[in-house]
């Protein structure tokens, strides 16, 4: 069954459009794999359309998030006793439909890909090699954007006026899916809005507090993708591997790249299951008195995350690594409370002093040995 349309969350709140994106590394040439404006052309195209929603019913979900977002900040704040390195606001906060998700994502990784370096003695990516990859793109996103309920971009600062510091990045909460994930859940509406914009809040808190991590992980991502580049002008390397990965053949997108690549994956892993679950044990740690049915909310979305087997479900985890990326949630959250449990919420914010106390992939996996280096 076709699902009705829905009203955009709140296109005057936002990403810029795709043209932005291939001003950044779009069509042009460079080493970037992708033509991002037809990533966000596909993606656009083949988003779903959200719940149905009447326009006032609409309007005070907007309204809702916003206040829920604005309300988190200090909420996530007193539970982490993390501050600002710079003071000011941590991030701009923007309520999104599902095509302004996906379009907000091929600008993101429209920056992080438009430096990438040709290799010497290397052609970049043909013309055909880019179109297809922003096929590939855009399909995925298009199938994702039904399925985030939020996201911070740390690398889309934006200058926040004269005088005045550049505010971090971004914060997406995606309308549509929140209404609908809500519903299913049979939640408190406002309890849940909420919680959601816990999780996201922290992850901007955790950039703000750390203003080394954007650059950290943006270097480590680039060289990611470059491991994905191929200077086949048919493109036969990249849509060859996509199809081995969509058969089943393959471990996911992380055994399309070489070896260095492979373990820089891991490097980031790590610090993305830090991030995931430092941000799941905070939206938790706040408590019934701010979020008073936050247990229920919490056994319910769990049961529906684990649940989650339907073909696009099955598809998506073996092409994209999810079934990783929930493992990232698990691993992060444990390594938090018991990196707490040792040292203290103060022994543990002393991950977010440096690259250098970033865990380790083992060290996630066994968080005492992060405790012994960092703390002796």
């Amino acid at each position: 069954m076709t699902a009705p349309p829905a009203a955009p969350a709140d296109p005057s709140t936002g990403p810029t459009t795709s043209s932005a994106a291939g001003r950044r590394g779009g069509g042009g040439t460079g080493a970037a794999p992708v033509d991002w404006e037809v990533a966000a052309r596909v993606a656009t195209r083949l988003v779903r359309p959200g719940p149905p929603v009447d326009r006032a019913a609409l309007t005070g979900l907007v309204a809702d998030l916003r206040a829920a977002a604005d309300a988190a900040v200090g909420h996530v704040a007193t539970a982490t006793r993390m501050v600002p390195a710079a003071g000011g606001p941590v991030s701009r906060v923007l309520v999104v439909d599902r095509a302004d998700w996906a379009r907000a994502n091929t600008e993101m990784l429209a920056s992080l890909t438009a430096d990438l370096p040709v290799a010497p003695g290397e052609r970049p990516p043909g013309r055909g090699t880019r179109l297809a990859g922003g096929v590939q793109v855009g399909g995925v996103l298009a199938a994702l954007s039904g399925r985030v309920l939020g996201q911070f971009d740390p690398f889309s600062a934006r200058d926040a006026g004269p005088g005045t510091a550049a505010v971090p990045g971004r914060l997406l909460l995606v309308a549509p899916n929140v209404l609908h994930v809500e519903r299913v859940l049979r939640v408190d509406p406002g309890d849940f809005r909420l919680w959601v914009a816990l999780h996201e809040q922290t992850h901007a808190l955790q950039f703000a507090a750390a203003p080394w991590l954007a650059a950290h992980l943006r270097t480590r991502m680039a060289s990611i993708v470059a491991g994905m580049t191929t200077d086949d002008d048919d493109g036969r390397s990249l849509l060859t591997g996509a199809v081995r990965v969509a058969r089943g053949t393959d471990g996911g997108l992380t055994a399309l790249l070489p070896a260095d690549a492979r373990r820089v994956v891991d490097e980031v892993g790590a610090v993305m299951a830090l991030l995931e679950g430092h941000a799941d044990v905070t939206m938790d740690a706040v408590g019934r008195r701010v979020v008073p049915s936050v247990r229920q909310i919490r056994a319910r979305f769990e049961r529906r995350r684990a649940g989650s087997r339907g073909l696009t479900a099955v598809v998506l985890r073996r092409a994209l690594g999810l079934d990783l990326k929930l493992a990232q949630y698990r691993d992060g959250a444990r390594f938090v409370r018991r990196v707490r449990h040792a040292v203290g919420t103060e022994g543990l914010n002393a991950v977010w002093a440096g690259p250098g106390n970033l865990p380790s992939a083992p060290e996630i996996a066994d968080p005492r040995q992060w405790v012994r280096r960092v703390h002796g």
